[in-house]
């Protein structure tokens, strides 16, 4: 897991965040949670912790050093925001006027820039998976049935071209249904890009009765990968299911599951498979 004292866990939306200080807490580890006003599940508010805007970064990098915190992990959806609507501290301030010009150069350009500031005060930067190893995907098939021959070279397609829209960071996903690429992950984010999947014609598309297709996540090629593995869950299952999907293929070691074991139930109950793919495999 690393050497470090305490861990402090920058919380954004979703269950992640919540299953990181469960661990800790479970593990008998010193766990500070620092929450984002209006972003951060409210039941985070139990553990130890404070809760401030996202620009309060003096405030937040205070609370953690008074709480003795050498380590930190970022986890959880922070979507950005509305530069406008920000009331920076003086630190906030300051950061500010480094990370904005990174906003424009895409996500990796804009997390590495917050990741700094944070290295700037002493903190040791951890990813999800060096505390929660247990999350990443494993090769091979995790859940429901081998694919097809069909569904198979769906998902080299598929992969192949997650990575091609993650060395340009765009986007983590891809929908590929008989071989024809159907949508892209962009700032929308994989549930909504699932959506867009449902809305389009069942010609193109698979059914509850006939699935066909596969959602791909893998990480960038070239990203930061203490910060933003591709993740999916219960959601994401239910999203590829009503879409007519067949199943999803995530990077093996580069990918979490939430919750893998609903996840599985929830997948083999739709009918789909859920395979792990090495980012060396022959497409």
């Amino acid at each position: 897991m690393g050497t470090f004292s305490k861990l402090g866990i920058i919380a954004g939306a979703g269950d992640l965040p919540l299953l990181l200080a469960q661990h800790c807490q479970e593990a008998g580890l010193g766990v500070h949670v620092s929450r984002i006003k209006g972003v951060s599940d409210p039941s985070l508010a139990l553990f130890p912790g404070i809760e401030c805007g996202l620009a309060r970064v003096g405030e937040r990098i205070k609370a953690l050093k008074a709480d003795q915190v050498d380590a930190l992990v970022f986890a959880g959806l922070v979507n950005r925001p509305d530069l406008k609507s920000l009331k920076p501290d003086m630190r906030g301030a300051l950061a500010l006027t480094r990370i904005v010009p990174e906003m424009s150069k895409g996500d990796d350009a804009l997390l590495r820039a917050v990741i700094a500031e944070f290295e700037r005060e002493g903190f040791k930067i951890v990813g999800t998976d060096d505390v929660l190893a247990a999350l990443l995907a494993t090769e091979g098939l995790i859940a429901g049935h081998m694919p097809t021959p069909a569904q198979t070279q769906d998902c080299y397609k598929a992969f192949e071209v997650a990575g091609e829209i993650g060395q340009m960071d765009i986007g983590q996903g891809v929908v590929v249904v008989d071989g024809l690429v159907l949508a892209v992950e962009a700032q929308e984010g994989t549930d909504r890009m699932l959506a867009r999947v449902h809305e389009l014609s069942s010609h193109l598309r698979g059914t509850r009765s006939h699935r066909r297709g596969v959602l791909a996540k893998r990480a960038k090629p070239n990203q930061e990968r203490r910060v933003d593995l591709p993740t999916i869950g219960v959601k994401t299952v239910e999203g590829a299911a009503k879409a007519g999907l067949a199943g999803m293929v995530v990077e093996a070691g580069g990918a979490l599951i939430i919750d893998k074991t609903h996840v599985i139930a929830a997948a083999e109950e739709a009918g789909l498979f859920i395979l792990g793919m090495a980012v060396d495999v022959k497409t």
